[in-house]
């Protein structure tokens, strides 16, 4: 297992002069020895590039690759000892799945009986163990994936497994399952993991830590928790939760708050002109008229889906979403409530950054 350390850009064309000509904006980061990792961000964010950049795959423009230490920026994926897991599955057809789980074990002329202990160990975890004999062309894709997954977690030896997507093809039940067994298979072999998804489900079930990356930019790195009661930048808000965050503007003056034309105590210490308030939908509440922290807003739809209560009103040019319980009396559309936006849980953002 390795520490590795990123100090690079990279650009896909020559002589890079703005942000948008790079696929990967100038970063510092490390990924610590035995830690499990997720990449998360929509398509086309630089998920996939930086992957490539630590497998060795692809060389950055500019910029190092560090493994313990080691400069191996212009080294292979071989040389640097990476197994790497794809979107879809890469086996051996004519191989069963036992030779395909072997077979990374072989090339390195490992002795037979460690072999074939190794793969009961990881064909147990994978709960292949009854097909073990069974030729790999005739499996589902889900078993094939299965076996991917096997061949990259086999080898003990490696430096960091990596993922690119691995469960696209996985039925949704069984993706469930397989995320519970990577977990499992990581705390057992204590594995350096980076995971690239864009499904923020599967990054914060997955991963200790999770690097939210968008247009080329890693804009937090942080625990699923850090990241949904304090998000670093607007993106981190809108894309982690469900709904996401709501933002409103508001003006800061003399330690007070103009939301829509209502003035509130800002109640912590605040830099002076324009920012945007963020509440999470599941902190938004419903209080008495004239509450602290609380503005009027009217309701514009009310919905009952059964694990919680969704409100979604209007506050002058803005949309807020506050999710309740599924006991909560709900308010008719058209009517007034007032809901307490400025509390412990608010956040407040000037150009998109969070104010410490």
């Amino acid at each position: 297992m390795a520490r590795i350390d990123l100090d690079l850009a990279h650009a896909y064309r020559p002589n890079p002069t703005q942000d948008s000509d790079y696929a990967l904006l100038p970063l510092k980061m490390s990924f610590r020895d035995g830690g499990a990792y997720a990449l998360l961000g929509p398509s086309g964010c630089g998920k996939t590039t930086m992957l490539n950049i630590i497998s060795g795959l692809l060389v950055p423009s500019k910029g190092t690759v560090k493994f313990n230490g080691r400069d191996v920026t212009l080294e292979t994926p071989q040389q640097r000892n990476i197994a790497q897991v794809f979107q879809f599955p890469v086996i051996y057809d004519t191989m069963t799945v036992a030779q395909n789980l072997a077979f990374p074990l072989r090339n390195r002329n490992m002795p037979a009986e460690q072999i074939r202990k190794r793969v009961g160990e990881i064909a147990e975890m994978l709960d292949l163990s009854g097909q073990l004999n069974q030729r790999a062309a005739g499996l589902a894709a889900d078993a094939k994936q299965k076996i991917s997954l096997g061949r990259g977690l086999v080898r003990s030896d490696v430096s960091a497994v990596l993922f690119d997507e691995p469960l696209t093809v996985i039925d949704p039940h069984l993706k469930w399952q397989l995320r519970r067994k990577l977990k499992q298979i990581h705390r057992e072999l204590k594995l350096t993991l980076i995971y690239v998804t864009h499904d923020q489900v599967e990054a914060l079930t997955f991963a200790e830590e999770v690097v939210v990356m968008t247009r080329g930019k890693a804009v937090q790195i942080g625990t699923a928790e850090a990241l949904f009661e304090r998000p670093a930048h607007t993106f981190v808000g809108h894309f982690i939760g469900s709904p996401g965050m709501n933002f409103l503007p508001v003006t800061c003056r003399g330690g007070m708050l103009d939301i829509a034309g209502e003035h509130l105590p800002a109640a912590r210490e605040l830099p002076e002109g324009p920012l945007k308030l963020g509440i999470r939908p599941e902190y938004l509440s419903l209080v008495g008229a004239g509450m602290p922290g609380a503005v009027p807003a009217v309701i514009t739809q009310s919905q009952d889906v059964g694990t919680h209560a969704m409100l979604t009103a209007r506050l002058g040019e803005s949309t807020l979403k506050a999710r309740l319980a599924p006991d909560a009396p709900l308010p008719d559309v058209g009517s007034t409530v007032w809901l307490r936006v400025v509390g412990n849980k608010s956040c407040f953002y000037r150009d998109e950054e969070l104010v410490a």
